[in-house]
């Protein structure tokens, strides 16, 4: 057998000038399959149609979990990226409609036959994934001469004429949780047929499922059973069958009525738990098949490290005396410092600020981006397909880029065969890129994670991660890609200056001996749940019964007594109703965007370029922001946030722009846990009795978005650690982009500030925070001169290894500090949830807060630099531009602070 990868990663070693880069290489051992036969229940042609495509036995688990499906049983599918889920759910389904179409044939005179055909809904977080599966699924039902099969996606893009045509026909509806919120089922009614006759709903790429946007998509999950069983046909006088919802006994039969959720997800800790919380039953109920007999090729992965950049000083002096652009650019080169690596949405909708000569460590490293870069274009050089995962979408632009400029020296040719690939850009244009890669026309593709869920992109050769995706769950998602369909392949995760991604590659047992994360999410969480009761009563009236679907019944209604009083809802004697004219599903944005996207058109020809999410646009695209899309620059010249537009004309220009906000933080009431002790004596403690103002409600006589019952019914909770405040509750966080700095390309020199007039945004979630009174910073040396730097450090750094305790990463979280807080009294140092209502990270942080200031402290007191660098206290995310830092001032405050912490 050939060595693939092994001569892949000579590739990336150079021949020996790489070496001390690599940190660890992991070799992964491949597995046979194992085949089991095709199951008596599934319809002939669909088997042969499978054939005809070279499924001639489909896998062990593909048919343990059909065969649970088809009994009736809800299903949580967990294997790996590559493992054939589709089969396991798309087999039980169609033979289930198939079976209803030969029903109707057989009695095309009777209107029953017609209304019991089953029907299907196909659930994905994307539209590309949901066409990728249509695509499939075309396939299918053409090689199995399947033509009775009526199928379509609908989703926003879908036109009327189109969408009626799916209301009336389809049997199989693939869609996203959007469509779903904000189109089906506030039509409900349109889609009677459909919803009455629903037999299996598929929720695909189950895992992406988490956080805020996972409790959103459980409660949308449930407002859909119930109008399910809204429409279902009552059981026959006298029967003992329930009502058709979730909550039923398996049937013998995939043709008996019942609603079955199948919900297929990479492989994660405790899957059942999971689709559980999702769909809103048991885990009891949930049958789990996380046993992979799907084959797998070996696996090469290799932890790298970027280089030092030695000799940074005398390169700088020499830059320096000589005065010279070309010298100030071959420094630069000799970093290879990237601008455009910090950003969280990929243009410049992070307000933060690279490491630049000016003022990096005395020996920084090169960006994961660069080096990626570099490597990418190695590999493609050397033949490999390879796809390189990066953590923003103008860091994709950015490595394409870098890389297509490495290979236009060697091949204008093969620079051709490189290609950015991230969200925003037009479906056409991905869809195009996804056809490329699959045949070969490109050869690299630096892409977001848009990639890393289940488009069916196979026979790649090498997969490189720059940056730590956030969670193993995405780490192995996207190693997956590499060598799918059993052949062998190769990985390489690059590491950021970053404490997390540092810590990884010089402890490669944190990634492959480590267990799973679960992925985590709170349907329960107010912020979330009032506006989906308010949608689900605009539905169908809620009554009484309905309670338990949403969660604990006292605590619902508790929170529609809220409601109610918020003039959101009106209260009768049969239940809660809705009785607006505006939508009440517009209360509720899915995916925390803070509205519809902004369009980015170019101001000459009219030409739609791509979209920005609405939160970031203010940071992104505002006036005189560069806009980068495919290689090609533009420039913002207005940005209109009224009618969601960015008019932006073509320009080729030498330098970036950073944009700059302001975050201010309040806390909603605070009060001692019952069980802590009082504070010691020394420092002045918190009172408990801040502030408690609930959120204001809005103009309309309706529940705002993020509406909550009143905040002092929870406040926030405090305990103490001698004078050391602990603190985690309800908070509200303001923020506003004031400004933005164009720097020269490729050094990074301020070329100018401009001042930004944007308004303010408000999120209301819960924080964990810690205080330190004057008498502690004192003893640790620290005053008013330092405590700024010490306690932004230790900030940062905290909210570098919090995803070490919590299934997030980093840009799920922000955080404030300040050396005397308002509601404190103070010297404060804030993590919050980036989600309204929270996502249950701080509260993580909260109850680990021991351990987390422990390793929070071991990152910084390690690092080898001197003052602060990415890799401790600096962060990829600041609005400050990463001041003031004090990286020793840092380690003598978390050094006091641990001083009471509990053994």
């Amino acid at each position: 057998m050939s060595d693939r990868p092994g001569a892949l990663l000579d590739v990336l070693l150079a021949g020996g000038r790489r070496a001390d880069r690599l940190t660890h290489v992991e070799h992964l051992p491949g597995r046979p399959g194992q085949h089991a036969d095709w199951p008596g229940w599934a319809d002939a042609s669909l088997v042969a149609g499978y054939r005809s495509l070279g499924v001639e036995r489909p896998w062990a688990h593909q048919v343990e979990a059909a065969e649970a499906a088809w009994s009736g049983r809800h299903v949580a599918l967990a294997t790996s990226t590559g493992s054939g889920k589709s089969l396991a759910f798309w087999l039980p389904a169609l033979t289930a409609v198939r079976a209803d179409r030969a029903a109707e044939t057989l009695a095309p005179g009777r209107i029953e036959s017609a209304r019991t055909r089953g029907t299907v809904l196909y659930l994905s977080p994307t539209k590309a994934l949901a066409a990728d599966q249509v695509d499939g699924l075309q396939r299918l039902l053409d090689a199995s001469r399947a033509n009775d099969v009526k199928v379509s996606t609908c989703d926003g893009d879908t036109s009327f004429e189109e969408r009626k045509w799916v209301q009336e026909y389809a049997d199989v509806v693939l869609t996203n949780p959007d469509f779903l919120h904000f189109a089906l089922m506030p039509n409900h009614r349109r889609w009677t047929r459909f919803l009455r006759n629903l037999r299996y709903v598929v929720v695909d790429e189950g895992h992406s499922y988490r956080g805020v946007f996972g409790a959103h998509v459980a409660l949308v999950l449930r407002r859909l059973a119930r109008l399910s069983a809204h429409y279902a046909p009552a059981p026959p006088a006298g029967s003992s069958e329930p009502r058709r919802g979730m909550d039923r006994p398996a049937s013998d039969t995939g043709s008996a009525r019942g609603l079955t959720f199948v919900v297929a997800s990479a492989t994660t800790a405790d899957p059942a738990a999971s689709a559980g919380r999702l769909i809103g039953v048991p885990s009891e109920q949930i049958v789990t098949v996380d046993t992979d007999t799907s084959p797998a090729g070996r696996k090469t992965f290799a932890l790298w490290q970027p280089p030092e950049v030695l000799g940074y000083e005398a390169a700088q002096a020499r830059a320096a005396a000589a005065n010279d652009p070309a010298a100030d650019a071959a420094l630069a080169e000799s970093l290879l410092i990237d601008p455009t690596a910090h950003d969280e949405l990929g243009l410049t909708s992070d307000p933060d600020e690279p490491a630049t000569p000016g003022d990096s460590p005395e020996r920084p490293r090169r960006s994961a981006t660069a080096e990626a870069a570099d490597l990418l274009a190695d590999l493609t050089a050397a033949g490999a397909r390879t796809l390189a995962f990066t953590r923003s979408r103008r860091g994709a632009e950015a490595v394409a880029t870098q890389t297509q400029d490495h290979l236009r020296v060697v091949s204008p040719q093969l620079a051709r065969r490189v290609a950015a690939y991230r969200g925003g850009y037009l479906p056409e244009e991905r869809r195009a890129l996804e056809q490329a890669l699959r045949s070969g026309a490109i050869r690299g593709l630096a892409t977001t994670n848009a990639l890393e869920l289940g488009v069916d992109i196979s026979g790649l050769d090498a997969v490189l991660i720059a940056g730590w995706p956030g969670t193993r769950m995405s780490v192995w998602q996207q190693a997956g890609r590499a060598g799918r369909a059993g052949a062998d392949g190769l990985v390489a995760f690059v590491a950021r200056e970053d404490p997390l991604d540092t810590y990884l590659v010089h402890h490669p047992e944190a990634i492959f001996a480590a267990p799973l994360e679960a992925t985590v999410f709170d349907p329960a969480n107010p912020y979330v749940l009032a506006p989906h009761l308010c949608a689900a009563a605009a539905e169908v009236p809620l009554r009484q019964s309905d309670l338990a679907v949403f969660g604990d019944p006292a605590a619902v209604t508790e929170l529609l007594g809220v409601l109610v009083a918020r003039g959101a809802l009106r209260r009768r004697a049969s239940g809660w109703y809705w009785t607006h004219a505006q939508s009440a599903a517009a209360m509720t944005d899915l995916r925390g965007s803070g509205g519809s996207p902004v369009r980015v058109v170019e101001a000459g020809t009219g030409r739609l370029l791509g979209t920005v999410d609405a939160a970031s646009a203010d940071g992104s695209v505002h006036d005189g922001a560069v806009y980068v899309h495919q290689g090609v620059s533009y420039v913002v010249e207005t940005l209109d946030l009224r009618d969601g537009v960015a008019l932006v004309a073509r320009r080729d220009v030498d330098f970036g722009t950073w944009s700059r906000s302001v975050t201010e933080i309040a806390i909603h009431g605070i009060r001692d846990e019952e069980e802590s002790e009082a504070p010691a004596p020394v420092g002045s403690a918190p009172s408990g009795d801040g502030p408690t103002a609930e959120p204001a409600p809005g103009d309309e006589p309706s529940v705002p978005r993020g509406s909550a019952p009143n905040d002092a019914a929870h406040p926030a909770i405090q305990r103490w650690w001698g004078p050391i405040g602990w603190g985690f509750g309800p908070v509200e966080v303001t923020s506003q982009v004031v400004s933005f700095q164009r720097r020269r390309l490729p050094d990074l020199q301020i070329l100018g500030t401009e001042p930004l007039d944007l308004p303010e945004h408000t999120l209301p979630t819960t924080a964990v925070w810690w205080t330190v009174p004057a008498e502690v910073l004192e003893a640790a040396g620290i005053d008013a001169e330092t405590a700024p730097g010490a306690l932004h450090a230790a900030e940062h750094a905290s909210i570098g290894l919090l995803p070490l305790l919590a299934t997030c990463d980093r840009w799920d979280l922000g955080g404030v500090s300040t050396a005397m807080h308002v509601d404190t009294e103070q010297a404060t140092v804030f993590v919050y949830d980036a989600y309204p209502g929270g996502a249950g990270f701080a509260e993580r942080g909260f109850h680990l807060g021991a351990t987390w200031l422990r390793a929070t402290r071991a990152a910084i007191s390690r690092c080898p630099c001197t003052d602060g660098c990415p890799a401790c206290v600096q962060s990829p995310k600041c609005g400050n531009f990463n001041n003031p830092l004090d990286k020793a001032a840092a380690v003598r405050l978390l050094d006091a602070v641990l001083a009471y912490a509990p053994a």
